[in-house]
């Protein structure tokens, strides 16, 4: 009888192709794959630990899958960024974890697990220069047509309030020909959309190839049978060039749309995040890739309430949302992170006060995406569709301007049955706050 294994999958979409890669280096004729937690014989926790909330939720899971120990589950294993960092207090805090396995020795799971069943409890962590492990076959958990490919680990950007590099290690390439053999399987099993992913993908090259690849690795993936669209995300502003930006605008399977975080728009605050560059050069950057990629949808995030943040410098970040009335935006509340050179600057700001200010950009942005929103009405757009929502009588899924889980929705009717991963033109007649609401015309363009 297989054992019955789950994944609980937390933070950003690189932990989630951990998770896959995990599922995917299981024996399969020992383990059952299950969604149901109820059911499942073993539990992998995979967490994040980037910043307090994430932590939190990290330690909610664990603490609520903790609770199977009493009915089917026998064992639960923790894994990821929060076991890197926290991984002897997981064990003596929750005496329900069974091992705890850090962010470079995924590979090891399988053997974790058969030491677990024989009630020998495990800590694995600190292999922070290897990336082998995504080399394994994973198991992709989406039908909905798109996949994430993380085509390096690890960070060497060196900003004063992140972890990220103490928990991944410094950046590492992956090579291309393995890249390339992995998205040409994701195409095989009827992945339309790569959703290219790293700390930093812009960065991509630069230690294997001693030069930049990623417009190189793109051309490449244009080329495979099957694949309709290449998305980009998480570009370190200072690294992106104008043969990236040409590539974008030319290459008629790049998303015209692209994640640049530049989490301020204050010199003084940057400088003290240990960002490179001055806010006036992402502004030249921002107008140039606008100018140069019609119809370009650009992805920001930003930090509130970082230490020494007064009032003008949070001015000033509104006044910069305002001017570029970015399409999508996210916005952090500033964690104070130990082991950080940001926990030592004083003055920290608030609790009260960071709150505020996100409440302040976040309402902001409201009114500006609401606003985008309305220029789209009346406008079809080829549409990527995900599934069926629950009401029976709309379909959901997403056009070139929205990344999956990050951004909103486009919610549409059709005359047509549809599937998961097809491609339909769908025309705008409504808005919903960040979702879209429209109808199918022309049916199937696939």
């Amino acid at each position: 009888m297989k054992m019955k294994i789950g994944v609980v999958s937390l933070g950003c979409p690189k932990n989630l192709v951990d998770s896959e890669i995990m599922l995917g280096m299981l024996d399969k004729d020992r383990f059952e794959i299950t969604n149901n937690e109820k059911d499942a014989e073993i539990i992998i926790v995979n967490t994040c630990g980037f910043i307090e909330s994430a932590k939190q939720e990290s330690i909610d899971a664990i603490l609520e899958m903790a609770q199977y120990k009493k009915e089917n589950c026998r064992l639960l294993v923790v894994t990821g960024c929060l076991a890197e960092r926290y991984r002897e207090q997981i064990l003596q805090e929750i005496p329900e974890v069974d091992a705890v396995i850090g962010t470079g020795n995924y590979d090891e799971i399988g053997h974790v697990i058969e030491k677990a069943k024989a009630g020998v409890k495990t800590v694995l962590y600190g292999k922070l220069d290897h990336i082998g492990y995504l080399e394994n076959s994973r198991i992709v958990s989406s039908e909905k047509g798109c996949a994430y490919l993380k085509i390096a680990e690890g960070c060497n950007n060196g900003c004063s309030y992140c972890v990220i590099p103490s928990l991944r290690g410094p950046y590492r390439s992956r090579k291309m020909e393995n890249i390339l053999k992995e998205a040409a399987h994701l195409a095989e099993q009827g992945v339309r959309e790569l959703i290219i992913v790293a700390q930093d993908i812009t960065r991509y090259g630069t230690d294997i190839y001693k030069a930049r690849k990623l417009v190189d690795l793109i051309r490449e993936l244009s080329a495979l049978e099957g694949i309709q669209w290449i998305r980009l995300l998480y570009c370190y502003p200072e690294e992106i060039d104008d043969r990236l930006i040409e590539e974008i605008a030319t290459n008629s399977k790049v998303c015209k749309y692209i994640d640049v975080p530049i989490q301020h728009a204050s010199d003084k605050i940057l400088k003290a995040m240990g960002r490179r560059g001055k806010i006036e050069d992402v502004r030249k950057l921002l107008k140039r890739m606008r100018d140069r990629i019609p119809g370009v949808i650009i992805r920001t995030s930003l930090i509130v309430g970082f230490p020494g943040e007064d009032e003008e410098d949070f001015k000033e970040l509104c006044g910069f949302v305002r001017e570029f009335m970015f399409d999508r935006l996210g916005v952090f509340i500033y964690s104070r992170e130990e082991g950080t050179k940001a926990a030592r600057i004083r003055p920290q700001v608030k609790k009260s006060i960071k709150e505020k200010r996100y409440n302040d950009v976040m309402a902001l942005q409201k009114a500006i995406t609401q606003e985008n929103n309305k220029k789209r009405l009346n406008r079809t757009y080829e549409t990527l569709v995900e599934g069926i929502a629950e009401d029976g009588i709309f379909y959901y899924g997403r056009t070139y301007a929205e990344a999956p889980e990050i951004d909103g929705k486009v919610f549409f009717t059709s005359r047509e049955p549809l599937k998961a991963g097809e491609f339909v033109n769908v025309r705008i007649l409504d808005t919903d706050d960040y979702d879209l609401i429209g109808e199918v015309i022309n049916e199937s363009s696939q």
